[in-house]
């Protein structure tokens, strides 16, 4: 096949497999404890969960959207 048909090339796939992996570590981040109706956890408002967390999450959408919206190489 002809590879000017693709809309993506590898280096895309590599930055988008990047991006997830990104995403999935700021949400095992975000991950931890609850509070029940009988015990108070006051690890929910953690730094770690609520500032370093969604802000990985963030960067990890934002690659995977720089991904999707590079263009590939062209070969002549």
């Amino acid at each position: 096949m002809d590879k000017q048909k693709f809309a993506f090339d590898k280096t895309n796939f590599i930055f988008l497999a990047i991006g997830m992996a990104i995403v999935i570590l700021g949400f095992v981040l975000m991950s931890g404890p609850s509070s029940t109706e009988t015990a108070f956890e006051p690890d929910i408002f953690s730094a770690r969960r609520i500032k370093v967390a969604p802000a990985v999450c963030f960067s990890g959408f934002v690659s995977m959207i720089y991904a999707v919206l590079r263009k590939p190489k062209t070969k002549k």
